[in-house]
């Protein structure tokens, strides 16, 4: 069969990756791509966001199934126009894309169906903003109530840092029209984690959990980013705790969504904060998270092209985990995430290129002439397997040291918080 992947991230390639062994594949496009998917597909050179085109060109030439990776293509309608030709896409629609879309939106639905999150407000207005943390101080969290790739939240320690946050959103204007409105929330305390599913309907299968790494610098320090790193699976979310998210948060929302006339099919994820209130909310994603994907992918066994199938059409199939652990270190380029640089040659790739239980997912790379160079902020993600959450941080950073290229950074504390809890 034919599939098309919609992406050029690190996620994308892991998920090219995986599909590709499955053997059910006859043939592989991504629209997108980078330096390492066009090494096991056949890169299209259509933007994710052109539907239209991307639509066309999945009709003509004959794609039997479609994944995609990123929210833009998704909260921007994909899924409904894929529909509408007959084509099979694990995506959910338009309308249920708004759980990421809008942050607004989802905090909204929570509160009307229950589910555990922040107090919150939302505001269209600077001056309302202003007077509001006034009034109820810091900390609070900032965000912007659109899509603004992983970095529209400010966690604001003081009155100021709030202000200059509003002002960033909504007079600088530094994530467009996202950030015209925004939502204002209680700051919570306690530790993230990513809790993912594949959804359709009511029905889901829970993936392994992982913990993402948003802060740029060692010590959950700098601005938030796209992500740093993550790990799988987090000893944080305990059976205990995953029987609540799954009862008080996962179920809740595909339940709600039904109620409100709305079938979700594709992949949930809940950004949560583990606090001592129990799991709640951060905020709603329509696909699988990055750089969460790649140690979660990494970790599944078998034919995932075939469980995916199986599920889009009512299936529950066994997803087989290893148990081994897996770690993911993002490099990243000087500059990122406000202005990373571009265009520095990456030297190294082949000295990891067999190692064993590591995998080296391309992010933002393009190959010229047979060398790669950077092309983005999120450049690489070296990911590995380890007996223990230990052996596979030492394999992961083992490989990043043979990696180099100019200004290129990276944190080195992925999984400490975890490593001080497990021993």
């Amino acid at each position: 069969m034919k599939v098309l992947v919609v992406g050029s991230g690190g996620r994308e390639h892991a998920l090219v990756w995986k599909i590709s062994q499955s053997p059910l594949v006859d043939e592989i496009y991504c629209a997108g791509g980078n330096a390492g998917i066009e090494e096991i597909a056949q890169v299209i050179p259509i933007d994710p966001l052109d539907i239209r085109t991307l639509t066309e060109f999945s009709k003509n030439e004959g794609i039997d199934f479609a994944v995609v990776g990123p929210e833009a293509p998704l909260v921007n309608g994909i899924a409904d126009e894929f529909e509408k030709v007959g084509i099979p896409l694990f995506g959910p629609s338009r309308q249920a894309s708004r759980l990421e879309g809008s942050k607004a939106f989802a905090k909204k639905f929570m509160e009307r169906h229950g589910i555990p999150t922040a107090d919150f407000e939302v505001f269209n207005e600077f001056d309302r903003a202003v007077r509001y943390v006034k009034n109820v101080g810091a900390p609070v969290v900032v965000k912007a109530d659109g899509l603004a790739s992983g970095k529209g939240a400010v966690v604001c320690r003081t009155l100021d840092d709030a202000i200059r946050a509003l002002e960033a959103f909504m007079i600088r204007g530094v994530f467009g029209e996202s950030g015209k409105r925004v939502v204002i929330e209680e700051f919570l305390t306690g530790e993230e984690a990513s809790y993912i599913v594949m959804a359709n309907g009511e029905k889901y299968i829970p993936l392994p959990s992982s913990q993402d790494h948003k802060r740029l610098l060692d010590g959950d320090r700098g601005p938030n980013t796209g992500g740093m790193g993550a790990y799988s699976p987090t000893p944080f979310v305990t059976p205990d705790v995953e029987e609540r998210i799954r009862r008080e948060v996962i179920e809740p929302t595909l339940r709600g969504l039904m109620e409100d006339g709305i079938h979700f099919k594709g992949f949930l994820y809940a950004g949560l904060m583990l606090t001592s209130e129990g799991p709640k909310v951060l905020e709603f994603n329509v696909r699988l998270g990055d750089p969460e994907a790649q140690p979660i992918l990494m970790r599944l066994r078998g034919d995932f092209l075939s469980a995916l199938l199986e599920f889009y059409k009512g299936g529950i199939p066994h997803l087989e985990v290893d148990e081994r652990w897996a770690v993911d270190v993002v490099i990243a380029s000087k500059g990122y995430p406000e202005r990373p640089e571009k265009g520095k040659e990456i030297k190294g790739l082949d000295r990891v290129r067999d190692l064993e239980a590591v995998a080296v997912f391309h992010a933002g790379t393009v190959r010229k002439e047979g060398r790669v160079y950077t092309a983005g902020g999120r450049v690489l993600n070296v990911c590995a397997l380890g007996r223990d959450l230990r052996e596979a941080k030492d394999k992961a950073y083992s490989a990043v040291e043979l990696i180099e290229f100019e200004g290129m950074h990276y944190r080195r504390d992925i999984g400490d918080r975890a490593l001080r809890m497990t021993g």
